[in-house]
């Protein structure tokens, strides 16, 4: 069952080395998350999942890390508390979302899902009700950016669908409804150069069928693309 989720962005300016001077510029988005990811910690779950977008579906290696080289800091996060062999293989939307966790203390095992950004509605859902049949208690960390075409510093170009499209990921969020989040069209999203549609429709599939306590710890979009940070716990 679906115990707890948290939703949160993956702008590598989270992480403070690769913000530097901006640092304090994305400082209450940073501290949004790491409020967000906490309330994971107390949903005493059996395994805590994090789902991201990247170019190659499926399930991370257990021992799998992601690296933050490329950004110009010598930063790498693993799946294990243990490290990992081998290249860093993790998107970044993952290694964003383990960096979190480890930056907020946690310390145990972390599993990982990634969704292509073309995945169907219909796949991110069942993709989502698969991973909360796991018998036990599931935690996940959502992984996922809005729309990049607010305006005219933002990364694509301006269109004026960006800011509605915005709203409404921000208001399902708030209110706890997957079927809000179920009804984001894809196409649209592709468009808008929206990261986290794939995601936030696998907690969709995964939430379906319950209950929520719903909080927006943060909506804004400080460098022209979309930020969410929110939590969802049983009502």
């Amino acid at each position: 069952m679906l115990a707890a989720a948290a939703v949160c962005p993956h702008p590598p300016l989270l992480v403070p080395q690769i913000a530097a001077g901006a640092a304090g510029e994305t400082e209450e988005l940073r501290q949004a998350c790491l409020s967000a990811v906490g309330h994971l910690y107390d949903a005493s779950a059996d395994q805590l999942v994090v789902v991201g977008n990247g170019p190659i579906p499926g399930t991370a290696a257990p021992g799998a890390t992601g690296s933050l080289s490329g950004f110009g800091v010598p930063v790498e996060v693993a799946l294990s508390p243990r490290g990992g062999p081998g290249p860093a293989t993790l998107p970044l939307s993952v290694t964003i979302g383990a960096w979190l966790l480890r930056e907020a203390g946690y310390g145990g095992e972390i599993r990982a899902r990634v969704v292509r950004d073309q995945a169907t509605t219909a796949e991110c859902m069942e993709l989502g009700a698969r991973t909360s049949a796991f018998p036990g208690r599931t935690a996940l960390l959502i992984m996922g950016d809005g729309s990049a075409c607010r305006e005219e510093r933002s990364p694509g170009y301006v269109d004026p669908r960006a800011i509605p499209f915005d709203d409404e990921v921000a208001r399902a969020l708030a209110k706890g409804d997957p079927a809000g989040l179920a009804a984001l069209d894809p196409a649209l999203a592709i468009e808008l150069r929206a990261a986290g549609r794939p995601p936030w429709q696998v907690l969709a599939g995964a939430a379906a069928g319950q209950e929520w306590r719903a909080d927006l710890l943060y909506s804004g979009a400080p460098y022209g693309v979309g930020y969410f940070v929110a939590t969802w716990l049983p009502a």
